[in-house]
């Protein structure tokens, strides 16, 4: 069994293939059983364990597409074209006063075939690759295909990764960043310019949510900050951060003035953006237009006209983090047969 580290990870993988490989895995024969959320009590703040299995359905080659055998020569890749997954997490909010991250995690990857450990994966940087990839993934379908400025709330271990998926999908042209901490926002912008993103920071969020096409909240708030009446027309909203029912990122009007969509509809019972608004009859479930299944496999229609605004809320599934690991797995199981093969 391997030890799949953070840097293994990042070497693995980028955002064109995890987008696209996501895009199939919402279209494949993968089950995912209802996920385990607990609650954990905190001083301060109440944490979050979640528990996230999924594995591959019976015919394989209805994952095909997901599964691909990239590297025919490799046993290890093309013996286990199933995969069962499932993923440990935590979410203490506090632990930023430890100066450590609000998210650890673990993913444990086995053989569909016999259940054997294949490896175990570093859940914290998986989950923010694929979050970043399932925002960029419903962007694909809900953004207007000329959107060139994206506005970037939050500042944390998320951000650097929706921005960059974000630009794998759309031609983003300028990235302006707002936090609560402008020192926080100043640093994330250094370290992506060092990578090639150039970065505006920004101290007045209204002004730059009124010119932006697409929004990406990223954040751990309790109260919406968000404001519907800033979005222009032809706006595309990505609310990532509100994760449990006390938890939220916009206000009311954001969901109302925009066709809403999910990553699946457990995010109307998990997350504040919505539970709240559903309680209070703002909206109604049927609000909802469609989630990323749908999407996917085009039962639903995407963005209609230039100037709708689209509102897509994730809370985030197990279909993506086992898309994610077993890309990561058949990349590097790929590299150690590079790296096996005789010269010449």
């Amino acid at each position: 069994m391997r030890i799949v580290t953070a840097s293994d990870i990042d070497h693995a993988l980028d955002p064109a293939a995890l987008i696209d490989a996501l895009d199939a895995a919402f279209r494949a024969d993968i089950t995912v059983p209802m996920r385990h959320h607990h609650t954990i009590p905190q001083p301060d703040a109440d944490g979050t364990m979640l528990i996230m299995p999924a594995w591959s359905g019976r015919d394989p080659e209805k994952c095909e597409a997901v599964f691909r055998k990239d590297h025919a020569q490799n046993k290890e890749t093309t013996q286990d074209a199933r995969f069962i997954g499932c993923k440990i997490a935590t979410i203490l909010p506090d632990n930023a006063k430890l100066g450590k991250p609000s998210l650890y995690g673990q993913y444990l990857l086995l053989s569909g075939e016999s259940g054997e450990p294949l490896a175990v994966i570093d859940g914290r940087v998986l989950t923010a690759w694929r979050t970043g990839a399932a925002s960029a993934l419903a962007a694909r379908y809900l953004a207007r295909k000329d959107a060139k400025h994206l506005v970037m709330i939050g500042a944390g271990a998320l951000a650097p990764h929706l921005i960059r998926s974000h630009l794998a999908v759309r031609p983003i042209e300028r990235v302006t960043l707002w936090n609560r901490s402008r020192a926080r926002a100043i640093s994330t912008a250094f370290a992506l310019a060092a990578s090639g993103i150039e970065i505006d920071v920004t101290d007045d969020l209204q002004e730059a949510v009124r010119q932006a096409d697409i929004v990406s909240c990223a954040t751990l708030a309790t109260e919406p900050f968000l404001k519907g009446d800033w979005l222009k027309a032809g706006t595309h909203v990505d609310l990532v951060g509100s994760f449990t029912p006390k938890m939220r990122e916009a206000d009311d009007r954001v969901l109302t003035r925009g066709r809403l969509y999910v990553d699946t509809r457990g995010a109307l019972k998990e997350a504040g953006d919505l539970t709240g608004p559903l309680r209070r009859k703002v909206i109604k479930a049927a609000d909802v237009q469609g989630d990323l299944f749908e999407l996917c496999r085009k039962t639903v229609k995407g963005r209609r006209t230039q100037r709708e605004i689209t509102v897509f809320k994730s809370a985030g599934t197990a279909v993506e983090d086992f898309a994610a690991a077993v890309l990561v797995w058949q990349r590097l199981a790929g590299d150690r047969a590079d790296k096996a093969a005789p010269a010449g």
